[in-house]
């Protein structure tokens, strides 16, 4: 991956163009401008341009990890928001396990269900086949 190029490299706080964030993390910009309308980023403005921080930019990253988790976005957005507070940790991570907890058991019981499906399938195939045989 190339490295990111900061928007403002002379200075401490870097910030990056929605271009920069969207090759970054192989997304398109109207993805980007997707997780602002949903309230996750808030970049500022130079000129007619979006600059994002730093902030944004972890922000973004939770995101898109939230997404890969299965997340829904407003529990990402809880997440994030949480993330972003000056409380302690603790809070965060106990609600962060509470949401993983219900995705493990949603996804158990997907795959129970494709469990039952294959069984049926597999019986439907070995019934076939015991008729193909008689035909």
């Amino acid at each position: 991956m190339p490295p990111r190029r900061p928007v403002a490299a002379a200075t401490d706080n870097p910030t990056y163009t929605i271009t920069e964030l969207a090759a970054e993390f192989d997304i398109t910009p109207r993805a980007i401008r997707f997780y602002e309308d949903m309230g996750l980023l808030e970049p500022g403005r130079k000129g007619r341009n979006r600059v994002y921080t730093p902030r944004d930019r972890t922000r973004l990253k939770l995101t898109l990890r939230g997404k890969r988790l299965g997340l829904a976005l407003q529990e990402i957005k809880q997440l994030v928001d949480m993330y972003d507070s000056q409380a302690s940790a603790a809070p965060q991570l106990r609600a962060f396990l509470a949401i993983l907890a219900q995705h493990r058991e949603q996804l158990e019981q997907q795959r129970h269900d494709i469990e039952v499906t294959l069984g049926e399938i597999q019986q439907h195939e070995k019934r076939c086949r015991m008729l193909l045989g008689q035909a």
